[in-house]
């Protein structure tokens, strides 16, 4: 995150720093008072100073000195920097959007650190060195991307081809020795035609001596592309599937926050699509590559030995091609993102409408869904439609530009030949290596589209490989066995760090108490089972399990001993037996029996047509939500968890399932610590605890009973609930 913007000259010149003063903020604001949007506006800190200026000019100046704290306000649509001054006054200082809300908050994190003579402000890692050549933030690696963006391609294909550089040697010899087959042939065309025929002395020997070798040298060549493809196939293949797993195994690894911000289509697409166009670049073109530039260097040596002059008159059009293809490298860069973004939006589209298809034709709206994927699917049409006829007009341009050559050499080599300069031979094999090098940068020419196109799919990937998991099991984490109780000391949290959800919560749970979390929706129930379970770290404060800290606890070995329940019910596609099983692959059937009778599942599965070996489709749709809830309920019982997390687990069920779940959960209470949410307050009567979350905090905590004689926030909840009853009965 960069909170050092390079401010021109002339906005410089009018903040006109003082002596000694320097500036360790600057980030852009883009909307005025009105809420529309701006530019070149900067909000600006030195270590004296809060400055603001508008179109270059100086519109606001304040001491940090007179400022008693400063504030980054969130709205729905936008967001305002605020600041409370010694003297009690507030000023409004700039409006932004939400696009830089998360860099305004640190910078008004770093005001109130600087207020009170604080030295460990908030910086950005960019802030830590600058480049000596662009002046430029580095963002923590030893090479400049600015400077060294050639650098970049060189590293990505390293990194790529490393593990298999055994592969590559072999791949390399097969590559010269096919350059070799293609270069010998000019040569022994040449002894023949000047040797036996120009000069009439050869004889039918001569001739099929000619044929023979000719036929034993395309035998060979044809083996040897033959190899080398082979080769490259087989040597493509396993490249793409080490990415495709790789990149799956670091998407498995990554912080549940990573996943959830991204489309689905996207990460399918960079698991199956970008790896395959890496396997292609590997088939197709860098199958001829290495032996492709080998034949161009050596067909180059031997034109200089034949003729130099004819040699660079031949040559005096490839600099002018290659710096046109060379010029539209970053534009075929730039066509290749625009088209997998489009395709991106097109396949994320087209998964939500079919895991939605229920919701869609419920509400009638195949029209627009199918008009939504029609201007989707225009749209990637027209991009790739662009970028064909951009390659269409391109590539014949370059090909004509190489040609030209060819042409310039047979009419100086003819007019050689005939004043006695040149054998016939001689001139022969000087146009069949022109022709074997202009052939050669043919094929080169769609190099530049190739590898932008591979590099591009490569960036996609690499951004996966390169993204560290938020959540991450330091080498001294342990493998603790859960006895049960969880402590929250002081915790802080939100999923955006300026925007806590929870704030300063203090709970102390011992083993096998029930703890109900009630409140309205979005004050943070479901974030704290979230904690509990270590999908994310706590921002402030500590949260632990047994008195060790969860951070300290191996995330694989704490999550097996969780059992979870969760509201919206989620299944496999599968038999009824491997969904139960997922919890616990080694569980026997007796075992998996025992979990759905627990759960009161056992009755339902056995009247299905297969029984535990009934296949559901995908999603469980196959099963009513009641069914599925004690599917799952029944998968969170089997692992025999330390604690169980229950997040509305029967506001799928009837009255009757409802008690029988309820019964079994007491049962289940002495081996573990519960945690429920549930949003009808009856199911949490028996509860050892119950916590009220309201404005971000605990806002009471007791038994029922407790907290009805207390009148207060969960009283007022079971009232209001008791009378929608009656209302609903007396409907």
């Amino acid at each position: 995150m960069n909170l050092l913007y390079k401010l021109n000259e002339r906005l410089l010149l009018n903040i006109s720093l003082k002596e000694n003063e320097k500036i360790i903020y600057s980030v852009p604001y883009d909307l005025d008072k009105q809420l529309n949007f701006t530019a070149n506006n900067y909000i600006i800190v030195t270590d004296k100073r809060l400055l603001i200026s508008k179109n270059d000019v100086l519109i606001n100046e304040i001491e940090l000195q007179h400022i008693e704290k400063a504030f980054c306000d969130n709205y729905p649509n936008n967001g305002i920097l605020r600041i409370k001054l010694k003297d009690g006054k507030y000023i409004l200082t700039a409006r932004f959007s939400l696009r830089h809300v998360i860099r305004i908050s640190y910078i008004t994190e770093g005001i109130n650190r600087l207020i009170i003579g604080r030295t460990d402000i908030v910086k950005s890692k960019e802030q830590d060195r600058i480049c000596p050549k662009c002046k430029k933030p580095l963002p923590g690696t030893k090479s400049c991307p600015h400077c060294d963006g050639r650098n970049v391609t060189y590293i990505k294909l390293k990194q790529l081809c490393h593990p298999y550089i055994k592969n590559f040697i072999l791949l390399s010899v097969l590559m010269l020795l096919s350059s070799i087959s293609i270069l010998i042939t000019p040569k022994i065309q040449q002894l023949f035609i000047d040797n036996a025929l120009f000069k009439q002395k050869g004889t039918i020997n001569d001739i099929i001596v000619f044929i023979v070798t000719m036929l034993i040298i395309t035998i060979l060549s044809i083996i040897l592309s033959v190899l080398k493809n082979w080769y490259c196939v087989v040597l493509g293949s396993k490249i793409s599937m080490d990415l495709r797993q790789k990149t799956y195994y670091k998407l498995q690894s990554l912080s549940l926050s990573y996943i959830q911000s991204r489309k689905p289509g996207d990460l399918m697409r960079r698991i199956s699509n970008d790896s395959v166009r890496i396997r292609r670049f590997m088939e197709n073109t860098f199958a001829n590559l290495l032996s492709t530039v080998i034949t161009i260097g050596f067909a180059i040596i031997y034109m200089f030995i034949i003729d130099w002059k004819l040699t660079i008159i031949s040559l005096v059009f490839l600099p002018l091609t290659i710096i046109i293809s060379i010029s539209q490298r970053r534009q075929m860069k730039k066509r290749f993102r625009k088209a997998n973004r489009s395709m991106d939006k097109l396949n994320s589209s087209l998964q939500d409408v079919i895991s939605g298809m229920q919701i869609v034709k419920t509400y009638g709206k195949e029209e627009k869904e199918a008009k939504k994927f029609q201007n989707l699917s225009d749209n990637y049409a027209h991009i790739q439609t662009n970028n064909l006829i951009f390659f269409a007009y391109f590539t014949p341009i370059l090909i004509f530009g190489l040609g030209l050559g060819t042409y310039v050499i047979t009419y100086l080599g003819g007019r050689h030949v005939l004043i006695g300069d040149m054998m016939p031979g001689t001139l022969t094999q000087f146009i069949s290596y022109a022709a074997i090098l202009f052939g050669s940068l043919d094929r080169m020419i769609n190099l530049p589209r190739d590898l932008a196109e591979m590099l591009n799919s490569l960036e996609r990937i690499f951004d996966i490989w390169q993204e560290k998991p938020e959540l991450q099991s330091s080498a001294l984490s342990i493998k603790h066995n859960i006895i049960g109780n969880v402590k929250f000391e002081n915790v802080t949290f939100g999923y955006q760090s300026y925007d806590p959800v929870l704030k300063n919560i203090n709970l102390n749970v011992e083993k096998g108490e029930m703890i109900g979390l009630v409140g309205a929706s979005g004050v943070g129930k479901s974030t704290i089972i979230n904690l509990i379970m270590h999908l994310y770290d706590v921002n402030q404060g500590v949260l632990s399990i047994d008195g060790i800290d969860i951070k300290d606890i191996d995330t694989e070995h704490l999550h097996s001993q969780i059992g979870v329940v969760l509201q919206e019910t989620f299944l496999f596609s599968g038999t009824i037996l491997d969904n139960i099983r997922y919890a616990n692959p080694t569980a026997t059937l007796d075992e998996v029996i025992d979990a759905a009778k627990t759960a009161n599942a056992h009755d339902f599965i056995c009247r299905t047509p297969n029984g535990y070996e009934t296949y559901i489709g995908q999603l469980g749709y196959t099963l009513s939500g009641g069914e599925r809830q004690r599917l799952a309920i029944a998968r969170a019982v089997l692992c025999k968890p330390k604690l169980l997390i229950l997040d509305e687990a029967t506001s799928n069920l009837d009255t009757e399932s409802e008690y029988l779940i309820q019964k079994a959960l007491e049962r289940l209470r002495s081996n573990c610590t519960t945690f429920a949410i549930a949003h009808r307050l009856s199911t949490l009567k028996n509860a050892d605890r119950i916590v009220v979350i309201n404005d971000h905090n605990i806002a009471e905590i007791g038994t029922h009973e407790q907290l009805i004689e207390k009148k207060g926030i969960y009283y007022n909840l079971v009232t209001a609930q008791l009378q929608l009853s009656k209302l609903k009965v007396n409907v």
